[in-house]
């Protein structure tokens, strides 16, 4: 796989997963409304991976070594894989009721992280295990905070 490819893919997929998974606990702590969760899968589907991909082009554009062609891919790329990941999680809300379609995107999210954890520690021949903990911590603590957050909202609005 492609170098720009692979820097669109990783970042989509973990800002994806992170960030529609912190939206959801924290939406449905608040609101407990399915149309706000679905509304705001959708939003993070479109506007932060368009918001993403533009923070990918100018990230990359600092650096010398990218060609504009491969700048283009890794956009591309961070694009389509991040909207394509956000929108997964629609699937369990269409599906389940709202605290069940949480739980379940809560396990999807933490197995898709797993899985791209360990496609990463290979390709850099790392620890997987370590590679896991680092990800696995940073989506369990984002679940933790958007729960509190949530909680906080619907107590104070």
């Amino acid at each position: 796989m492609r170098t720009s490819i692979r820097t669109g893919l990783s970042f989509g997929l973990n800002s994806g997963v992170i960030t529609t998974l912190g939206l959801m606990i924290g939406l449905n702590a608040s609101t407990g409304s399915k149309l706000a969760v679905t509304g705001g899968i959708l939003t993070i589907a479109i506007a932060d991976a368009l918001s993403d991909s533009l923070g990918i082009q100018a990230s990359e554009e600092c650096k010398v070594k990218y060609t504009r062609n491969e700048i283009w891919q890794a956009v591309i790329t961070t694009f389509f894989s991040k909207f394509f990941f956000a929108l997964t999680f629609l699937i369990p809300v269409f599906l389940f009721d709202l605290p069940s379609a949480i739980k379940v995107s809560i396990v999807w999210a933490l197995l898709l992280i797993t899985l791209f954890s360990i496609y990463i520690a290979k390709l850099e021949k790392s620890s997987i295990l370590k590679s896991i903990y680092r990800h696995v911590i940073i989506a369990v603590i984002v679940i933790i905070l958007s729960q509190l957050a949530g909680n906080l909202i619907n107590k104070l609005f």
